[in-house]
């Protein structure tokens, strides 16, 4: 489907990639990380700006290319707080991440294990880049080429660096660093350069000096700001988009922009991407920093649609907070009315209307549904699973109108919601309905009186209209001779061992009339 009106910002890139990239049979967008530790849902901030842009292109009818570059042959320069084993981890420092073994047994090396985390996540929310493994690219001396290239344009590498720095770099600087075969470290330096491919060196912890063949050994790699050009070249690259840190002046991209003409390129189209904010998270949420959520942490309480349409409705270069607090319940009810509008269920301006349909079908993992999921409001979901004890079937069973097309859909709503019940919710959301093996509840003679009273009336009621169940709740109160309060209160401390708790009348109905009945009758 061809977007005739650009009205989101990743279909804004898209135009642009083409207008100053030209029409071109394939187009190349790309992102990646060092996976030194958890991959973190700012990290992914990055890779799905990438792939709502993909989307943007593809559905403009174009070929494209989406690659992820795992730079897994950067140093092991910390050993990350939530790792098992750190005293074996440290002996690893300095040298490269994909050589550090992963002591939490989930993959052959470290980095290997928290590329894992990520890569068996993306399908999840519909993204599928090619992946690059820089370790095995450099160790198989795929880069020797462009290393020989950097080492020839030393002179001009230096140049562009040393307009932004304070100290400017001198003729003992190399645009590549080198891992010592003795150690695996990279505290080393280079003494000499052949003009070549000869790099003679010296291990500096043990005083040691080699020459090695950029063709054929993979010890050497280059320096981030000349090996990111390169690799827009070798790449292709049209698109990247990159952290504040990168775009900041003077920051890598600057220099970056500059030194890929050396290589023959240009620079690709790129954006700035703010950062992301944690609001409300929960304590079983951990990494080496104690502050990081990944992306596997917020698909636990965001359906992936709704994990996608938090990105897809933010400018990238606008700061927000992924929430684990009661913001669960609005965001859940943003996307819900997206979806209503979409659909044409709830009516809006014709501007906004174009926006909202653009947004909703980014937030879709694959082809946009022919109906709207079941439009449950969270909260009453939240309310339906602890009244079944979590039991998601049964909540689905007890929803007579839900479609066939809707129920995986709603099946995954029910998982994100128990969690969020059961992991963030405040102590005052939470409830469990008392069963015939629950103890009573200590209640004061107008308590008990207001309880019996209530009973009564909720016997007497058919069932049906939850208007005159609420007149039956007043009706009760009046009828004990007690304040509504005072009926409210003791009643739920009937049902559920609480002073408070969701609106009477509807909470009632929502349990069921013969199971308030039983509860009730205890007193």
């Amino acid at each position: 489907m061809e977007q005739q009106n650009s009205v989101h910002w990743a279909d804004i890139y898209a135009d642009k990639i083409i207008r100053e990239k030209g029409d071109k049979a394939l187009y190349t967008c790309a992102s990646g990380i060092t996976p030194s530790g958890t991959v973190h849902i700012g990290n992914f901030r990055e890779i799905i700006s990438v792939d709502l842009v993909v989307k943007a292109l593809r559905q403009k009818g174009k070929n494209v290319r989406f690659i992820y570059s795992w730079d897994d042959y950067d140093v092991f320069r910390k050993v990350p707080k939530n790792m098992p084993e750190q005293e074996l981890l440290a002996t690893y420092l300095r040298k490269p991440i994909t050589l550090v073994p992963d002591t939490t047994k989930r993959a052959d090396n470290y980095a290997r294990g928290n590329e894992l985390d990520v890569e068996e996540k993306l399908p999840i929310v519909g993204v599928y880049p090619e992946y690059l493994y820089q370790a095995q690219r450099y160790r198989s001396s795929m880069y020797a080429e462009q290393m020989k290239q950097a080492l020839e344009l030393k002179p001009q590498i230096i140049s562009v660096l040393n307009q932004y720095r304070s100290e400017p770099l001198d003729d003992s600087w190399w645009p590549i660093a080198v891992f010592s075969s003795f150690t695996d470290k990279d505290n080393t330096t280079i003494l000499s350069w052949d003009g070549e491919y000869g790099i003679t060196y010296r291990d500096n912890d043990l005083n040691k000096e080699e020459t090695i063949d950029l063709r054929t050994t993979p010890y050497a790699k280059l320096h981030w700001r000349v090996d990111w050009p390169m690799r827009w070249v070798k790449e292709g690259v049209d698109f990247e988009p990159a952290g504040k840190d990168h775009h900041s002046k003077g920051g890598s991209f600057d220099t970056s922009k500059q030194i890929v003409e050396f290589f023959g390129g240009h620079a690709p189209v790129s954006f700035q991407y703010d950062f992301i904010s944690i609001k409300g998270r929960g304590g079983k949420i951990s990494s080496s920093s104690g502050e990081v959520v990944s992306l596997g942490d917020v698909l636990e309480v965001y359906t992936p649609e709704l994990t996608r349409f938090l990105f897809a409705s933010t400018r990238p270069n606008t700061e927000f907070a992924i929430s684990f607090d009661l913001d669960v319940l609005k965001l859940y009810e943003d996307y819900d009315n997206c979806e209503r509008r979409y659909f044409g269920l709830l009516p809006c301006n014709e501007k906004k209307l174009a926006m909202e349909r653009r947004v909703y079908e980014l937030s879709q993992v694959g082809d946009v549904p022919r109906s709207p999921g079941y439009q449950i409001p969270f909260r009453h979901l939240c309310n339906l699973l602890q009244i079944n004890s979590g039991d998601i079937e049964k909540v689905i069973a007890s929803l007579p109108d839900v479609q066939e097309d809707q129920i995986e859909r709603l099946r995954t709503r029910c998982r994100c919601a128990w969690t969020w019940i059961t992991t963030f919710s405040p102590e005052d959301f939470r409830f469990s309905v008392a069963t015939a093996e629950s103890p009573v509840q200590e209640l004061d003679e107008e308590g008990l009186k207001a309880v019996k009273a209530l009973c009564s009336k909720v016997q007497s009621w058919d069932g049906k209209e939850e208007k005159a169940l609420s007149q039956l709740v007043y009706d009760a109160a009046a009828d004990a001779g007690v304040e509504n309060t005072v009926l409210f209160t003791a009643t739920y401390k009937a049902l559920i061992g609480k002073e408070k708790g969701p609106k009477l009348a509807g909470f009632i109905n929502t349990i069921g009339k013969d199971r308030v009945v039983e509860i009730l009758s205890r007193y």
